[in-house]
């Protein structure tokens, strides 16, 4: 025997104990006081959204996220008739427990040696998915049966069945026919052919092996069982059986991006209202570009797994001519977190921010060979004490250009501009750009101590790359209604909020942070494609970031924990992010061909010393080509080779703000924690 004896005997006493405990039951315990749970009835002719990218490429679908309550006359008869075959064929016949179908499990499980078998009919897995869990207990089954009968007095079989059909789980988080209709095959459960009522007839037994998306061969298997069950039922003909069983499973197409349709379902609601979501039948023709968001996904997905599986990343492509979103990743993996970081979290940007001061200064008559010293210096805190910005590695270079002091992320100087333009200024500067900074923060503010998003800061690098221009940033482009007539359209706007010049020369300085600057690992990136950047670190090594962009694309990561922790010394935006940048952008512009950034006609360009900031003499050992705002370029040649002194009242060299080692007394506000070692 395949069972050791007094096993068999211990397993039949417990069916006759189990019969005895359930007789006392049915005559001890008073009717079940529960009612029926309805959620919303289902919207008749429901519908999802179908999402296209921007060539009409299909993406995914939006569907409601609520739970609605189907009426069992909106079942399809086929799909009852298939699930009471193959879980409980004395649905109609029995009080709640099946006493044949118990004992026919019995003997199964004294043949296996194990309690394998369960017998419980649909009213006891209603029981069970309701009310208790799957544990296999004598004790458990005892109260399933006892509240199987009680619901059997209190309610019709075609009330039950219709409390299955919408209670019950079939796997990937839906939960009800609706649900899985919905979610597998893209119609209402009326809608759905007998091929698929069969297979959803099977799930039940086991969601997570058997629901469509699982193993075809094991889903197949399983289908056909039911159709096989039918058959010999008499249910449908020997024929019919076949037929269905040779037709293949054909599920609705998956949907791609799961960020960048959240947000879409977001910027819809935000829209119309959340009923536009429930009612379905839209098509949305979104500003994505398929291809280039699977790069992106990818890029983040496997940039930052290898870094550290804790770790989170967003990335976000925009196009800054039209503001077209083209790709955006808000996490690693939607199915562990759904929280769109690209749009939603708002996190420190560190040296991220410097760019938008150089800018502000560079409208201020400052230029690019503007020298300033990093000597230290000290700003009061009121009652908060003192603070001295640092340079990362704590290190100072005396005198040099803005365009060094920017390549090189220099701290201290970026702060001595800051307060030369004002605090105000810069913020006013910020916003004609969309980002919304806090004066309240003071002169901290050039080490990015104000929150901001991944979008907006994308957005904000957009006018660089566009010659000063700054479109609105766009995820959808057109809606048509479900006879596929035009809806709606999300109109381009675009803004000058840059002079092309500011523009131009800006976008000059920050080429140089990925030939010789923090972000010099894409080198041999910006000499195939023109490019430019900047890496940003936050205090404590928290956050890592990389903005740049080409005349085509503006693209910037964020990586860093959920929860603000250090990243460990090394975690850099040059590091860190820039790598994720450059891994991605090959990737999209591999067929591109090369293409700089066009000079306008108000940037004029001059052969200088960089070491003074005068014209190049013959004489001055290095020389390089700078650019210029007209009407802002050097005059005189550098007096230390050659050239005339410089009249008095005409000094090329930049005066700065709070040198040396006085202390300031300015009340800076919200100022960073820490010594300050951002680049």
């Amino acid at each position: 025997m395949l069972y050791s004896l007094p096993l068999a005997v211990k397993k039949v006493t417990q069916f006759f104990l189990f019969v005895l405990i359930i007789s006392v039951f049915v005559t001890s315990t008073a009717l079940a006081r529960e009612s029926i749970a309805r959620y919303p009835s289902l919207p008749a002719g429901y519908t999802s959204i179908k999402v296209f990218d921007h060539k009409n490429r299909y993406v995914g679908r939006l569907t409601s996220e609520n739970r609605y309550w189907v009426p069992l006359d909106r079942v399809p008869p086929f799909l009852q008739k298939a699930l009471v075959a193959i879980e409980d064929v004395r649905f109609y016949e029995h009080g709640g427990i099946d006493i044949r179908g118990i004992a026919r499990a019995l003997m199964k499980d004294v043949v296996k040696g194990k309690m394998a078998e369960g017998g419980s009919t649909i009213t006891q897995q209603l029981i069970k998915n309701k009310y208790l869990t799957g544990e296999k207990t004598l004790d458990r089954k005892l109260t399933e049966a006892r509240l199987a009968m009680e619901y059997e007095r209190k309610y019709s079989k075609k009330q039950i069945l219709e409390m299955y059909f919408n209670e019950i789980y079939y796997g990937n988080g839906a939960w009800g026919i609706a649900q899985a209709a919905r979610f597998y095959f893209d119609k209402t459960p009326e809608q759905l052919n007998e091929s698929e009522c069969a297979l959803l007839a099977g799930v039940p037994k086991a969601p997570g092996r058997y629901n469509p998306l699982g193993n075809r061969l094991a889903v197949g298997a399983r289908r056909n069982l039911v159709l096989s069950r039918m058959a010999e039922l008499g249910i449908i003909t020997q024929r019919q059986k076949n037929r269905l069983a040779a037709q293949p499973i054909v599920i609705a197409r998956r949907s791609e991006a799961p960020y960048y349709l959240a947000h879409i379902r977001h910027k819809l609601i935000e829209r119309y209202g959340a009923k536009v979501i429930e009612q379905g039948g839209l098509d949305v023709i979104s500003a994505m570009d398929l291809p280039m968001q699977k790069l992106a996904e990818q890029a983040i997905r496997e940039g930052v797994e290898k870094i550290s599986p804790e770790l989170e990343g967003a990335l976000l492509c925009l196009d800054p001519v039209t503001g077209n979103i083209l790709a955006a990743v808000g996490g690693v993996d939607y199915k562990k977190s759904a929280y769109n970081r690209a749009f939603f979290a708002r996190r420190q940007p560190g040296s991220v921010i410097k760019p938008l001061i150089y800018a502000a200064a560079l409208e201020k008559d400052f230029t690019a060979s503007s020298l300033m010293n990093d000597s230290p210096v000290t700003y009061s805190r009121g009652d908060s004490g003192t603070w001295t910005p640092q340079n990362y590695g704590k290190q100072n270079y005396g005198e040099i250009s803005l365009r060094q002091a920017l390549a090189y992320s220099n701290n201290i100087i970026t702060v001595k501009l800051l307060e030369a333009i004002g605090v105000p200024y810069f913020t006013g500067f910020a916003g004609k750009l969309g980002l919304s900074l806090h004066s309240a923060n003071g002169l901290s503010l050039a080490l990015g101590s104000d929150d901001v998003t991944l979008h907006d800061l994308v957005s904000a690098y957009a006018p660089f790359a566009s010659g000063g221009l700054q479109p609105e940033s766009r995820t959808i482009l057109k809606v048509y209604d479900r006879n596929r007539q035009f809806w709606t359209e999300y109109r381009q706007s675009v803004s000058q909020v840059l002079s092309p010049a500011v523009a131009y020369v800006t976008t000059q300085m920050l080429k140089d942070v990925m030939t010789y600057g923090t972000a010099k690992s894409l080198e041999k990136f910006s000499k195939e494609h023109p490019s430019a950047g900047k890496t940003g670190t936050t205090n404590d090594y928290r956050d890592a970031w990389f903005v740049g962009y080409t005349p085509r694309l503006v693209t910037g990561v964020w990586v860093g924990y959920d929860k603000p922790r250090p990243g460990g010394k090394g975690f850099t935006g040059g590091a860190v992010s820039a790598p994720i940048w450059g891994r991605f952008m090959r990737a999209v512009l591999a067929a591109d061909q090369k293409v700089d950034f066009s000079k306008p006609d108000t940037v004029v360009s001059a052969m200088i010393d960089p070491a003074t900031g005068y014209l190049a003499t013959p004489d001055c050992p290095d020389k390089r080509e700078e650019y210029y705002l007209e009407r802002t370029e050097p005059t005189v040649y550098c007096p230390e080779h050659g050239g005339a002194a410089p009249p008095e009242e005409a000094p090329i060299v930049t005066p700065e703000a709070g040198q040396g080692d006085k202390t300031q007394d300015i009340y800076d506000g919200l100022l960073p924690e820490g010594d300050g070692l951002l680049r």
